[in-house]
């Protein structure tokens, strides 16, 4: 099942109210359920989504970045556009460090290590990537193994990307080895790694960045649900 299709009959969690992690006058940081847009779909009924629901709270939170439908975890808001630009040219300029928590299929067999694979949108086949080493932008994860489980064949990672790239981490942890692909991936895992998960089990866990007025570094934590 792609991506694509399960937009077709997009279901939103229900709004149980918003994740509120952190909030001041000048940014706000929500953790974001797996299966709600970040922002709204092409079509009709994709109008609900982590920004419609976060303004309906805080009317003048605006995006600075977005997560995938299916991962969890992070996501910060700028309040008012100069807040928002201030964030997101902290992101452009790669000084916000980012942590996501993965469980994969198989047993990885090195302890952590770096993965550098260029990645470029598969037009033919979107939103699939595909790695490209001519055509393809920089993509860095740095990875490290939390825990194996033997008994059902999975690993426990954590995942500091340097770039972020569509699509990175689940194409870095496919091309890991011999393939270690992110459980309930319905994009690129096998019928075996997506059927041992209910849902895509990536969570951005950690976000540290430095507060766009005070200078103030800031340190983010969201609990994996998985």
């Amino acid at each position: 099942m792609s991506q694509a299709h399960n937009l077709e009959n997009y279901t939103p969690p229900p709004d149980t109210g918003l994740s509120v992690i952190y909030v001041d006058d000048c940014l706000l940081v929500v953790d974001k359920p797996s299966g709600l847009l970040s922002v709204p779909g092409r079509g009709e009924g994709k109008d609900d989504c982590l920004i419609s629901r976060v303004q309906k709270v805080y009317p003048d939170a605006l995006t600075v970045h977005r997560l995938d439908m299916a991962t969890s975890g992070l996501v910060i808001f700028g309040r008012g556009a100069a807040m928002q630009r201030a964030l997101s040219i902290a992101f452009m300029d790669r000084k916000v460090k980012k942590r996501y928590i993965a469980v994969v299929d198989g047993i990885v067999e090195s302890n952590s290590g770096t993965i550098d694979l260029p990645l470029i949108i598969d037009w033919p086949n979107r939103p699939r990537q595909k790695i490209d080493h001519v055509e393809g932008k920089e993509a860095i994860t740095h990875y490290r193994v939390v825990s194996r489980d033997t008994a059902r064949q999975t690993s426990r990672m954590e995942l500091d990307p340097q770039t972020g790239r569509a699509h990175q981490l689940r194409m870095h942890m496919l091309h890991l080895e011999s393939g270690h692909p992110i459980l309930g991936d319905d994009i690129y895992a096998p019928p075996e790694a997506l059927a041992k998960a209910d849902r895509l089990l990536l969570h951005a866990s950690r976000l540290v960045l430095r507060h766009p007025v005070t200078q103030e570094e800031m340190e983010f934590d969201a609990p994996t649900p998985f």
